[in-house]
């Protein structure tokens, strides 16, 4: 239920659905006696994508989220397992044509595959079942293999959860599958971005795990410079907007430990 709902509501809820619904109620109201309200409507929409295309409100966002874990952390000298977050394969378009289809976050796989090369004898487990509700056979582990066998990683190496189909479940399904013991060092490899909330939901399933963050799309160093794309902006609203959202979501339902999880004391 709570996986059915959230997609729900994050579609009803994102900026671009509330953008379009929106522009919809615009053109409606033109054919009616509300013909000004139309054209308030539609003023503030164009007042609204300009701020989007030119403020650097999203990138902000996504920075404090993508920094919240130092880049490239050192790690210790045995690492036990590494962990590899789905969000990386297209399922259905996978599906469709007959081999992986792959979209960003290439890096989780990428690196996660280069830290197994240095760790010859740590477990890999990667974690991606359906996040489409409408189409729940359609799972991103089933089209992982091929790609981690090209950059050397043989199938015994590698274990897939088909299961989990959110953050929560990743937690849950992955500590089952790797029964880590004390003192043990498991690598959890995911977008920088998503790093905050993984580390919360893992962290509340017990597992104390070391986070190593990829994907960036912001530096290190942030600068509010004017830029005017509004593809780049509502890109970056969206996901700052979602990640916040979830992590408040999170941990109110105790899927977390604590609001904007951070680096351990």
């Amino acid at each position: 239920m709570f996986f059915t709902l959230s997609k729900v509501l994050w579609f009803l809820a994102s900026p671009d659905t509330l953008l379009l619904l929106a522009l919809l109620l615009a053109a409606l109201l033109s054919f009616t006696k509300k013909a000004a309200w139309s054209r308030f409507l539609l003023r503030l929409i164009a007042i609204t994508a300009l701020l989007v295309a030119t403020l650097p409100v999203g990138s902000y966002g996504v920075f404090r989220l993508e920094n919240r874990f130092p880049a490239n952390p050192a790690l210790p000298a045995k690492v036990d397992g590494i962990l590899v977050l789905g969000g990386v394969i297209s399922a259905p378009l996978s599906a469709e044509r007959q081999s992986p289809q792959l979209g960003g976050a290439i890096e989780r796989i990428t690196e996660a595959a280069r830290l197994a090369q240095l760790y010859p004898y740590a477990k890999v487990i990667f974690s991606g079942g359906s996040g489409d509700p409408f189409n729940p056979e359609q799972r991103e582990a089933h089209y992982a293999p091929p790609i981690f066998r090209q950059l050397g990683l043989p199938d015994g190496r590698v274990t897939y959860d088909d299961q989990a189909r959110n953050t929560a479940e990743n937690a849950t399904i992955m500590y089952e599958i790797a029964k880590p013991g004390a003192g043990e060092n498991w690598v959890l490899v995911t977008s920088a971005f998503h790093m905050p909330r993984a580390i919360g939901t893992f962290r509340q399933a017990g597992w104390r795990v070391i986070p190593f963050p990829v994907d960036y799309s912001t530096s290190s160093k942030f600068q509010w410079r004017l830029t005017f794309s509004l593809r780049g902006g509502l890109s970056h609203i969206n996901a700052a907007l979602r990640e916040f959202i979830g992590l408040g979501v999170y941990h109110l339902t105790g899927r977390s430990d604590s609001w904007f999880p951070g680096p351990a004391s």
